[in-house]
This record gives structure tokens, C-alpha cells and sequence, in this order.
């Protein structure tokens, strides 16, 4: 059976299917509206610049996508990737900030990125959705554009939302617990 990624149908689906995985991962994550809202709002910023990666990947030959005439992707293909990497996983990436604090920030980029690329290279030995030049200049800049679009989500939810820390919860968490306000 052969997918076209470019299928409408496939496109609209991809974008439902991120949503709902924002959706439960918000839930299990227990996020205040603010937090869910800061995700959201952190995560539209990464859509232009995950696009300029592609164009400039695509010039430099280190990736492209086979099924696009164009440097870059459909912007659909870009909404459902922020909706998961970028609000979905940065709400987890919160969690994981609030309770490591710096050393969590640094494990949550680099885990990000390491399980983007892995999954962009496991598509790319796998299907025709992404081909890699050759090297290890293209996975190391994948690895960049991840770790980057997550940091900027982590820095955005901070300035939207406040740091991990300032929800009501964490602070009755922390009221309960003895530590204080």
C-alpha cells in the first residue's frame, strides 16, 4: 500500500491525530489553561523556522523531502510537527524542567533531539518521507534543528506562562511539603 503525504485527507489527519496526543498529553501532565495556552502560542514561532531549516537543508543537500518539488514541506506537515514536538512534548519538557530544574533542561533538549533525529532517520532507511545526504553533517544539523525548536518553546512557555515552578499546584505541592512559598 502506497501513502501519498501529500493527500489532503492524510495531511488533515496528521494534524487531528497531533492534536489529540497534545490533548491526553496535556491531561496526564495535569497543565493549568495558562500552561496549555503557553504551549500553544510557544510552539507557532518554531513553524517558520523549522520551514527555513528545510529550505536551507535542501539548498545545502542535507535533506529533503522526496515527495516535495520545494524546499519545504506542506505547512500541514508543519502543524502537526509543533503540535507534537513543539506544544505536546514541550508541556512534558515542562514537567521534566520543573522537577530536574538545569540539568533537566539540558536532558530534555538533548533527549528531544536525539529521539527527533533517530525517528527522521529511522523514516529515512524506511520510507521515502525524508532522505538524508551523505554523512554525519545532516544528522548533526537535524539534532540542531530539534534541540533549537524545543529551546525556543521552553524559553517562550518561561516568558508566557512563567517558569515550571509558578503554577498553583507546584506551589501547593511545595506549601504541603514544607519548602515554603
Amino acid at each position: 500500500m502506497n501513502v501519498n503525504p501529500l493527500d489532503p485527507t492524510i495531511l488533515a489527519f496528521s494534524v487531528l491525530v497531533t492534536t489529540i496526543l497534545f490533548a491526553i498529553i496535556a491531561f496526564f501532565t495535569r497543565a493549568t489553561l495558562r500552561r496549555i495556552a503557553g504551549a500553544v502560542i510557544a510552539a507557532i514561532p518554531v513553524i517558520p523556522l523549522v520551514m527555513f531549516y528545510d529550505a536551507i537543508a535542501a539548498r545545502l543537500g542535507l535533506w529533503h523531502y522526496p515527495s516535495v518539488t520545494t524546499g519545504s514541506a506542506p505547512l500541514a506537515w508543519y502543524v502537526a510537527a509543533v503540535m507534537f514536538y513543539g506544544a505536546a512534548l514541550g508541556l512534558l519538557g515542562w514537567r521534566v524542567i520543573r522537577r530536574f530544574g538545569k540539568r533537566g533542561v539540558i536532558g530534555f533538549l538533548i533527549a528531544l533531539a536525539l529521539f527527533g533525529v533517530a525517528r527522521d532517520y529511522f523514516y529515512s532507511v524506511t520510507t521515502d518521507l525524508i532522505e538524508f545526504g551523505p554523512e554525519w553533517a545532516p544528522l548533526i544539523a537535524d539534532f540542531f534543528a530539534y534541540a533549537s525548536g524545543a529551546a525556543i518553546v521552553q524559553i517562550l512557555m518561561y516568558w508566557l506562562a512563567g517558569p515550571p515552578g509558578s503554577d498553583p499546584l507546584a506551589r501547593i505541592v511545595r506549601t504541603s511539603a514544607g519548602q515554603g512559598s
